[in-house]
């Protein structure tokens, strides 16, 4: 198999999706010179982060945290790209693993119980053929060792896109949407709700309402990258 795959690579190399250069062996979805530069916060080590500071105020969270810094035209901007809108799921499961070794470092998070994507609206996850945090969330449950729930939080109107709007037009675009299908499967545990980027909050924050209804619930964040 080992000659085999040799061979398959020699025709079909299997290429970074950070800088598109050919991986070699031992290297899975990102060569090692991408996975050195990633733009990483070490937010999960310092409770008053620039994200938890996000929701003071507005939600009633227990920790919040991102794992990459966005920079405009960086390679994380290229990497979530090739996860949204390139199809590349692996991108999502891999920055996933290697996020949930890092919050796994911090004792705080040690005690999440279930990970949970903010969803699509079922139209737009059908066009897409999938959610990038579901994807980013398989990886932070294989690091993590703990289980992913969907379709538990849904999204039951269909918004326009959040891109160019304003913070408060982003907080009026999804107030209300979200709700909680079933209660009691989520009842007194410690959620860790995953987006793929943070940039007003608004979003999380309308996941986290129906979510804090539920009795014993605690909530907390982490994304992929903040803008």
């Amino acid at each position: 198999m080992n000659l085999f795959d040799d061979l398959i690579s020699l025709f079909y190399p299997r290429l970074c999706a950070g800088c598109n250069t050919a991986l070699v062996k031992g290297e899975e979805v990102l060569c090692l010179h991408c996975l050195a530069d990633l733009p990483r916060t070490n937010y999960h080590f310092y409770p008053e982060n620039p994200i938890f500071q996000i929701f003071i105020g507005r939600v009633n969270i227990e920790l919040a945290t991102s794992f990459c810094r966005f920079d405009k035209g960086g390679r994380l901007q290229h990497l979530l790209h090739q996860l949204k809108y390139k199809g590349n799921c692996e991108v999502g499961i891999k920055m996933g693993i290697l996020f949930g070794f890092d919050l796994i470092q911090n004792k705080s998070y040690q005690d999440i119980d279930v990970i949970i994507p903010v969803p699509l609206h079922p139209k737009k996850e059908k066009k897409r053929g999938y959610n990038q945090s579901t994807e980013i969330c398989k990886g932070l449950a294989e690091s993590m060792k703990r289980p992913v729930i969907t379709g538990n939080l849904v999204r039951e109107i269909h918004t326009s896109s959040q891109t160019r709007k304003g913070r408060f037009e982003r907080w009026e675009n999804v107030s209300g949407i979200f709700n909680v299908k079933n209660e009691a499967l989520l009842t007194g545990k410690h959620l860790l709700l995953v987006d793929d980027v943070v940039t007003t909050g608004a979003t999380l924050e309308a996941c986290c309402e129906p979510l804090l209804k539920i009795p014993g619930v605690r909530v907390s964040i982490a994304t992929l990258a903040s803008a």
